[in-house]
């Protein structure tokens, strides 16, 4: 009998080639702070790009599709904006696979070797078919956040990928939604749902601050692949992400005050803020509400557990009180953390809680259990801001993973970057 591995997997990050990322995202960086994670594959991110292929080749070459640096393995995939600003993500089976997709898409690319993440002059259904000739996997990112989504912009699957969209495999949820968010939504229910990280950072604190867990053979290309189109056994068998409320567009609010309003509130002042005149952005909550099929989800007997945390670092910090996660009280505690559970993942997901607590401080331990039960209090994000976590009071156990209703001006959060 086949035994089977859990593999946990953050699929979605960027390079130091992308705008408005760390200078540290190097490949090796990102395969040693894997492995504090607790996470054993990582996606290259950029792959289009010839400086980071550069990056990509000095790691040891596992098979045609996957390599390693470090213990940690990585899968060729990338994220591009087509004509229209939806992104999409892809995942290549090789290294002539992308060679071959870059070369169809070089003269319909201002910035291949601009930026890590290029922008197309093609639309979705054209990008699915240039995957489909060269074997890669494709399915929309963060897709339904107000921006750069498909649901931003289309109000189905077909819209967007016309007669290829029975070729789309998977929906990357984003930081503003989960499962009970998209599976409101029938046309998605045939499809495997990722969350990542979309991480343009390489350290703890943002690298899989959201990760998928699958059943897998190996942790190899191949097997990944089976593994989002559920076939063989393999399969993904948990999501973990932030609280969608905790996403900086979950509710709709000024882009520049943050004051939040309901749907019905923005479209009767025509999506301009009575505060400041800004702009007010639709939120993912309204639009999923838009888009529905059904009035709750309807979860299809492949999707597995969504379960919510936030990095252990800030964890940590809201539990003893600092103001931020870099500060020494909190690195000392995360640091004996890791030291005696191995990574952050084993402390957040998999470790039985009477062992955590023979190691930390009472309140820190208090704080990893509410977010496992689901009993901690959410101020949503909105209008570009992120939301914000907040402990139950001592013992109160009555509080739920739901959101609470605040308005909130100029906060900052640990997820910036």
């Amino acid at each position: 009998m086949m035994i089977y591995m859990k593999v946990n997997a953050d699929l979605h990050i960027h390079s130091k080639y992308s705008g408005g990322t760390s200078k540290n995202m190097s490949i090796s960086a990102l395969s040693k702070e894997a492995k504090k994670k607790g996470v054993e594959l990582l996606g290259t991110g950029d792959c289009l790009h010839s400086k980071w292929m550069k990056e990509i080749h000095e790691m040891e070459k596992i098979d045609e599709g996957t390599f390693e640096l470090n213990g940690t393995k990585f899968v060729l995939n990338v994220e591009v904006e087509d004509n229209r600003r939806v992104h999409h993500l892809l995942f290549f089976p090789s290294i002539s696979s992308a060679q071959d997709f870059r070369d169809k898409i070089s003269s319909r690319s201002p910035n291949l070797d601009s930026d890590g993440r290029p922008n197309l002059a093609l639309g979705g259904e054209e990008i699915a078919q240039l995957a489909k000739d060269v074997d890669a996997l494709i399915g929309p990112c963060h897709a339904f956040t107000p921006w750069t989504a498909l649901y931003a912009y289309y109000d189905s699957l077909s819209s967007c990928y016309g007669d290829l969209e029975s070729y789309v495999s998977f929906v990357e949820l984003g930081l503003s939604a989960d499962t009970n968010y998209a599976d409101r939504i029938a046309e998605l229910e045939r499809l495997t749902f990722l969350t990542n990280s979309d991480a343009h950072s390489p350290y703890p604190i943002r690298l899989a601050r959201e990760f998928n867990r699958f059943e897998m053979n190996d942790i190899i290309y191949n097997e990944l692949k089976k593994a989002l189109l559920r076939s063989g056994r393999r399969r993904p068998v948990l999501n973990v992400g932030l609280p969608p409320s905790e996403g900086k567009y979950n509710e709709s609010a000024c882009i520049k005050c943050y004051t939040h309003y309901t749907l019905r509130e923005a479209v009767m002042h025509k999506w301009k803020c009575t505060k400041c005149g800004k702009r007010v952005k639709k939120g993912v909550k309204d639009r999923i509400n838009e888009l529905a099929t059904y009035d709750s989800p309807k979860h299809p007997s492949h999707r597995p557990e969504y379960l919510y945390l936030i990095p252990l670092a800030e964890i940590i910090t809201k539990a003893v009180g600092q103001s931020s996660p870099h500060t020494k009280t909190v690195l000392t505690i995360w640091n004996e953390l890791i030291k005696n559970f191995g990574d952050e993942v084993k402390v957040l997901v998999d470790s039985d809680i009477e062992d955590i607590a023979k190691v930390s401080e009472e309140r820190v331990t208090k704080a990893i259990l509410a977010f496992r039960e689901g009993k901690v209090i959410l101020h949503p994000g909105g209008g570009g801001q992120y939301g914000r976590v907040e402990l139950p009071e001592g013992d109160n156990n009555s509080a739920q993973i739901e959101p609470k209703k605040k308005e909130r001006v100029g906060q900052t959060s640990l997820f910036e970057f």
